[in-house]
């Protein structure tokens, strides 16, 4: 189903959510309302930076079967604060993301979480990567 009122979401714009290989979008509406419902908790902007992923995307196209991303449930944020990330993942868990990855190096001074609302196979709910 695509998004035709992006104004629901109004922490993000569609063009942060478009696969960076082929420019498709097919994030699903209720992922974004989740993600716009963290936003809101958290009082502070961060950064997209992996949306939706179509399935030819190289990162996609290596698995052996697409995943949350090229389904439109999954968002790379990144911010700059640890405090902010640690704030992004305690709400995102209270908000009941099924997937919530945290990167242990810093790369650009950022701290980089995936989230996602996966819930057709099995693995942890909460990793570092």
């Amino acid at each position: 189903m695509a998004i035709n009122d992006w104004s629901l979401y109004p922490n993000f714009s569609k063009k942060e959510f478009d696969c960076h290989h082929t420019g498709e979008n097919d994030m699903q509406p209720f992922f974004l309302e989740r993600l716009q419902q963290l936003r809101d908790r958290c009082g502070f902007p961060f950064v997209i930076n992996s949306g939706y992923r179509s399935p030819h995307h190289p990162i996609e196209a290596a698995k052996n079967t697409p995943g949350s991303h090229a389904h439109g449930i999954a968002a790379d944020v990144s911010c700059t604060d640890g405090g902010k990330a640690f704030r992004i993942v305690q709400n995102a868990v209270m908000l009941g993301f099924t997937g919530i990855g945290v990167s242990q190096s810093l790369k650009e001074g950022r701290v980089f979480i995936h989230l996602d609302l996966e819930e057709s196979y099995k693995r942890p709910n909460l990793w570092s990567y």
